[in-house]
């Protein structure tokens, strides 16, 4: 299994919505289950910072999300420039695959 995991501090007036994108029946997931080998995204809310959440994007392989981002382009970037505007900071915290 590969495992990429993103880190966002989202902007207090827009957290409704990056939550409706970025959780398990939104708008990312719903990209990535065109792909095969996507297995699920987890959406994780820190309790201590309202404004920090972390994304869990679970993947088959690391050819699968490659293929994916191949295939998927275009409509991941016009994606990813829709959502600029929800967040403060986001950063990738790192990729992990299964040892």
């Amino acid at each position: 299994m590969y495992i990429i995991i993103w880190e966002y501090h989202v902007k207090t007036e827009k957290q409704a919505e990056f939550e409706q994108i970025y959780s398990s029946p939104g708008t990312w997931a719903d990209l990535f289950r065109k792909a095969k080998g996507y297995l699920g995204t987890e959406l994780l809310h820190d309790e201590s910072d309202s404004q920090r959440y972390l994304t869990l994007d679970r993947w088959a392989s690391k050819a699968d999300y490659e293929i994916f981002l191949k295939m998927w382009e275009q409509e991941y970037k016009a994606l990813d420039a829709r959502c600029e505007g929800l967040t403060e900071q986001e950063a990738p915290l790192g990729k992990f695959e299964f040892a």
